[in-house]
């Protein structure tokens, strides 16, 4: 279950992501907290109802019940964000980033856990959403309390993979259904 079921269950073309999958996980320089937030987050972000049924569970059993319900919110709290910030990075017409957000998020004023963890929690969920503008602002926090870029470079490494293994999953559940 959790990761194992996910290595055995990547195809023998997708090898690689099953090396990276240890490595990025197993091997990490994310230790506790910061390193299960991480893969909860991502496992969210990835939306592949496989990944996040694998490493739900171990997630929560790795995670205190404050820290598994900061993700979770961190999550959910990204995932309007990034859609959000985007799309008013993507407009040519620079006036909509005037404009008041008008949004709440307050589990980032308040996250319950080290504000660093959430940082960075949001760092892996804006990779995967492509939210540069995000990224940048949130890696900018990081950087100002000291994290360092291998540290954060090590959260958007289990984003970039998570994010792999759930597609090529996902692919392939729909590709055996075609027989």
């Amino acid at each position: 279950m959790g990761l194992a079921e996910l290595k055995s269950a990547l195809p023998d073309y997708a090898a690689d992501l099953r090396l990276n999958l240890e490595k990025a996980v197993e091997g990490s320089a994310l230790t506790g907290q910061r390193l299960w937030g991480t893969v909860l987050v991502c496992a969210i972000a990835s939306r592949s109802p496989r990944v996040l049924r694998e490493l739900g569970p171990e997630a929560r059993a790795r995670l205190s019940p404050e820290a598994y319900t900061a993700a979770r919110s961190t999550a959910a709290a990204m995932a309007m964000s990034n859609v959000f910030h985007r799309t008013r990075h993507l407009l040519s017409d620079p006036e909509y980033g005037r404009l008041r957000a008008g949004l709440r998020a307050n589990v980032l004023g308040d996250p319950g856990v080290e504000r660093t963890d959430v940082e960075l929690w949001s760092v892996a969920v804006s990779a995967i959403n492509a939210c540069g503008a995000c990224l940048d602002a949130h890696e900018r926090v990081l950087r100002t309390e000291g994290v360092d870029r291998e540290t954060v470079q090590a959260a958007f490494r289990i984003a970039a993979v998570l994010e792999a293994v759930g597609t090529t999953l996902d692919a392939e559940a729909i590709l055996a259904e075609e027989g």
